[in-house]
């Protein structure tokens, strides 16, 4: 498919928008649209015309057209697809479908005309990406300048505040007929300190004077500019704000989600002075109708000792994995001594590992396509009804030994339609009306709880509800290795240790 231009045109051929997505002149543009109309027949139902060169995709809207011209060349079923999402973002943009409600909002529509397509080739994106990417919203942007304006605020309260000490200063001196004190580190000497402060002082006073509201000579109650600590106050309200909106918004400090996805991060409270951690993170891609397109997994295990006299040791790795992942040990590891008898140990047994220093000593990887490697299967059946969309989730562990916690399973939705109204359900769910998205959330699922649904009704289309995404974390590992003993390079002692153990998501979707 090769798209040349989309254009928003009157019924008589006139452009009020267009966009080339190939080298193309504004003569030759609007040639090629005066020309539409004239080739249309008023007797079929057809939403395409053709030249020689080119072809119309149309569909009328009120008073006008959205047109798309491609080459003759084209998939015709994917250019009709393609034009009714480009149908569908022009309401987004526009109350009415009118010439000069078009022409008002021209570079709205064309910027989320660029994310449609892209070099004349139809990108990969729905209607709630495409309005996060014109968007380009960032939440933490918002906190900051909020926290920005609160700071200086607060320095013209203290900058007032300490303008009119020193007039009460300069004022109290006058009046016991004392010299005024002087300003420290302003460069004047001793002797002028006195009208340097008068002349610094008044002139902060003068140019404050406009912007503060009159006030009473002798202010008895406290003032609202003089509250030092309103930067918290004030910042929380204009958070509050934003999560009535259905925003999830990261804190001064550490933010809700932040906290709750690094719970599991947190290193055992009784770590020995030889440590390990096993990590693997999965990245994973499905087809709503079945079929794995991608799935790759990556793990390491980080070595970290605390204690010097612990440096010359040896890792038993126990490899009990049947998916056929392929291991790599560190440059400086004896890989012969790792495939004989599947011990970690360096090359030189004299020398020792780094301390207090995270060491990766053996990474793996298994890259597949075979489906009953999917570790948490999702199936999403949206169905249309008379008034919308009845959408049907299901998920199946297939995975026994695994653990998952913390998951969340998030269905995008239609815009501009409400909230979902719910029917049968698993676990917990929450509506961001803002990113217009359903997140079911289930705290644990295991062999115990290896399979669930959730039922929800909404207006809108089948494809509007995806792709899904998933996130969990885990303690148990995907691939079966884990570390079983470990014993010194001398005498070949035991060591105490202790192992942390996390099964990420980088990234898991249903598209």
């Amino acid at each position: 498919m090769v798209l040349l231009a989309a254009a928003v045109c009157t019924k008589a051929g006139k452009a009020i928008v267009s966009r080339q997505f190939v080298e193309m002149t504004r003569t030759r543009i609007e040639g090629l649209l005066a020309a539409f109309p004239k080739l249309m027949n008023t007797g079929k139902q057809h939403t395409f015309v053709e030249t020689e060169s080119v072809r119309y995709v149309y569909q009328p809207m009120e008073k006008l057209y959205m047109v798309l011209i491609t080459t003759k060349n084209s998939n015709i079923l994917e250019d009709l697809e393609t034009l009714r999402l480009f149908s569908r973002v022009i309401p987004e943009y526009c109350r009415a479908l009118e010439e000069n409600e078009i022409s008002d909002h021209c570079f709205d529509l064309i910027f989320a005309f660029d994310e449609i397509v892209a070099l004349g080739y139809r990108e990969n994106v729905n209607l709630a990406q495409i309005r996060t990417f014109t968007e380009m919203d960032s939440h933490e942007e918002k906190v900051f300048r909020a926290v920005r304006e609160t700071q200086e605020r607060e320095a013209k309260a203290e900058m007032r505040r300490k303008a009119k000490e020193l007039q009460q200063a300069r004022r109290d001196a006058e009046r016991l007929g004392k010299k005024a004190p002087g300003f420290g580190g302003f460069g004047s000497s001793t002797v002028s300190g006195g009208s340097t402060a008068a002349m610094i002082t008044e002139t902060i006073i003068e140019t404050d004077k406009p912007k503060v509201a009159p006030a009473p000579a002798r202010p008895s109650g406290p003032s609202k500019a003089l509250k030092l600590g309103a930067k918290g106050k004030e910042v929380d309200n204009f958070v509050d704000k934003l999560k009535s909106e259905g925003e999830t918004i990261m804190s001064s400090n550490m933010g809700k989600r932040t906290s709750e996805s690094t719970k599991v991060y947190v290193p055992p409270v009784n770590m020995e002075s030889v440590h390990m951690k096993i990590e693997e993170k999965i990245t994973l891609t499905c087809g709503r109708d079945g079929g794995l397109q991608n799935m790759e997994l990556h793990g390491m295990i980080m070595l970290r000792i605390s204690d010097d006299k612990f440096g010359r040791i040896r890792l038993h790795v126990e490899n009990e994995d049947k998916k056929g992942v392929q291991l790599q040990t560190h440059p400086n590891v004896d890989k012969k001594l790792f495939t004989s008898e599947s011990l970690i140990g360096l090359k030189n047994p004299e020398k020792s590992f780094p301390v207090n220093s995270d060491v990766g000593v053996l990474k793996w990887r298994l890259q597949t396509t075979e489906e009953s490697f999917i570790p948490l299967t999702i199936n999403c059946w949206p169905s249309e009804s008379g008034n919308g969309c009845d959408v049907n989730i299901e998920y199946e562990l297939q995975e026994d030994n695994l653990e998952l916690n913390d998951v969340v399973i998030t269905i995008p939705l239609p815009s501009g339609v409400g909230a979902p109204v719910i029917g049968e359900l698993d676990g917990e769910y929450r509506h961001d009306s803002r990113r217009n998205t359903l997140e079911w959330c289930l705290p644990v699922i295991d062999a115990k709880n290896k399979s669930g649904s959730l039922e929800f009704s909404i207006a809108g289309q089948p494809n509007d509800f995806f792709p899904v995404q998933v996130s969990f974390i885990s303690k148990k590992n995907y691939c079966n290795i884990q570390v079983t003993k470990v014993t010194q390079v001398d005498g070949n002692s035991p060591v105490r240790f202790s192992t942390e153990t996390t099964f990420l998501v980088d990234k898991y979707e249903i598209l």
